[in-house]
């Protein structure tokens, strides 16, 4: 598929940003410290962020970032809700940007870059 709209990464402590388009919460538990109505998204797909396990041995430690990414695209490719969540990126891609929201400090290493990295290879 061919799209002039992209997949965005931003943190959800920033503001939203204009051209945002349709913005999905990638992390499993809600972020620390914002109320549900002071963050704007449009889904919530808490299935598809890594597994508990997962992210408590990957603990955001830049170190373990290459293996906790080739771990996390393993669960993504069995994950149960993976057809949907693709499908329903690319549709909203053909008519605005999609922005994964997440709550980590760290904007290089964390599951919304593994997972527009995984998102873009679907596409």
């Amino acid at each position: 598929m061919v799209s002039m709209y992209r997949i965005k990464l931003r943190r959800a402590y920033d503001e939203k940003g204009s051209d945002d388009g349709y913005r999905v919460l990638v992390d499993r538990m809600w972020p620390r410290g914002i109320k549900k109505e002071d963050l704007s998204y449009s889904w919530w797909p808490k299935e598809i962020a890594p597994s508990k396990d997962l992210i408590e041995w990957f603990g955001h430690d830049p170190d373990k970032f290459e293996s906790f990414k080739k771990d996390y695209k393993k669960e993504l490719e069995k994950n149960e809700l993976k057809d949907e969540f693709i499908d329903k990126v690319e549709k909203q891609l053909q008519k605005h940007n999609v922005t994964f929201i997440f709550g980590a400090k760290d904007t290089e290493h964390n599951q919304a870059v593994v997972l527009k990295e995984w998102m873009e290879d679907k596409l």
